[in-house]
């Protein structure tokens, strides 16, 4: 989505502009940011364009126009974000739209189903949010992250594939041969088959301070908001992949970038390690961990105490922002107890990927047994929509 031209005016201690740049990049929406209470003249413009009120956030538009304060619903509604279905009832629903709900949508609607695909994030998933994929097929100079999402998407698009965006689902329920989903502004839809491929999330820490400072010096996504933090040092917390090829993109714009990596050794691959050991910009530091964020009581990240596991012994950084990159957790809370789920959460399948609930599929990260690979949840996408026709041939 192209929205280049988009600002942000707001100020670190705000909780409804957190929130909105949370649900911007969750949209991979690019915006600039303006501190009004470092920037005399963006609070000027927030006070005249409010009618001498000091309204924050103030979201301005490519065309001109703004809004002051607005609610997500709102916001996707100005962003032309689909967030209603046309039908109340389809052959196949998928609650998720990375790779995989994307890659079952796109083959079930060229067997002429009607597909529906419901998404609480950037249609892409976390593929859309990923500086660069190096590793899949068919792209031997690899390919953004975000062209990639979109490329995927107008894919489906082309064969008719319904989507909602910024529309989260909250509830799941079975009613003789038809399955229900429900979702956040309290719409129903009905179903034959559901495929589950909701993806998975970046792991906190559950350190003190964290979620106070999510937005505000704490990140999950590098491409999001790694050109905040120009010329400015960062630390990054994690040992594997996505570590390390996140602080190779971050090195783009941060001075320094700190690697703490809780063992001592990463466990990225080897061609990772070695570009993060060849780059001057990046230190690692291992057996360390971090055990309290600072700066919770201001609204801003203002430092972080680390610690060292061998010894003991704790030390404060001051980096300008934290990227946290420590696994992933299934986005599976929502489901009905009916769907069976390992202890960590991920769906429980068999070998055609039916769960434990008739007619629900489940694919991708969420399910238990995945890689966690995008071209394997791209693969698990083609497959769960072969089940899924063999599934509806008999109903």
């Amino acid at each position: 989505m192209s929205h280049t031209n988009l600002t942000v005016y707001g100020a670190t201690w705000c909780s409804d502009c957190k929130r909105a740049k949370k649900f911007l990049g969750e949209q991979r929406v690019h915006y600039n940011w303006v501190d009004i209470e470092q920037n005399p003249a963006g609070e000027a413009f927030v006070v005249q364009a409010n009618n001498g009120k000091r309204i924050i956030p103030t979201i301005v538009f490519e065309d001109g126009s703004w809004l002051a304060e607005p609610s997500n619903a709102e916001l996707a509604a100005k962003l032309g974000l689909q967030t209603r279905a046309k039908l109340d009832y389809y052959d196949v629903i998928s609650i998720g739209g990375g790779p995989t709900g994307l890659t079952m949508a796109l083959y079930g609607a060229r067997e002429g189903l009607d597909v529906l695909v419901i998404e609480k994030s950037g249609l892409g998933g976390q593929a859309g949010v990923t500086e660069r994929l190096d590793n899949f097929p068919g792209f031997p100079d690899g390919i953004a992250g975000a062209e990639f999402a979109d490329r995927l998407t107008q894919q489906a698009r082309r064969f008719g594939v319904e989507m909602l965006q910024a529309q989260e689902v909250t509830g799941l329920r079975r009613e003789e041969e038809s399955l229900y989903v429900t979702t956040a502004d309290g719409a129903e839809y009905g179903a034959r088959a559901v495929l589950v491929a909701t993806g998975s999330t970046y792991r906190r820490l559950g350190a003190p301070g964290e979620d106070e400072l999510i937005g505000a010096g704490v990140h999950f996504c590098a491409t999001c908001d790694g050109p905040f933090y120009k010329g400015k040092p960062v630390a990054v917390i994690g040992g594997g992949n996505s570590a390390g090829e996140e602080s190779l993109f971050l090195t783009r714009f941060a001075e320094r970038v700190t690697i703490l990596v809780r063992g001592d050794s990463m466990t990225a691959s080897k061609i990772v390690i070695d570009k993060v050991s060849a780059n001057p910009k990046i230190e690692v530091r291992y057996n360390t961990e971090a055990v309290e964020l600072h700066g919770a009581e201001a609204g801003k990240l203002s430092g972080l105490t680390i610690r060292n596991n061998r010894t003991g012994a704790e030390e404060r950084m001051d980096p300008a922002g934290v990227f946290v990159f420590i696994g992933l957790q299934p986005n599976t809370g929502w489901l009905p107890a009916e769907i069976k789920r390992d202890d960590w959460g991920f769906v429980a399948t068999d070998p055609t990927l039916v769960t434990s609930m008739r007619g629900v599929f489940a694919a991708g990260d969420a399910r238990k047994g995945s890689t966690k690979q995008a071209a394997s949840a791209a693969g698990e996408g083609a497959t769960a929509a072969l089940m899924i026709r063999e599934y509806l041939k008999e109903r």
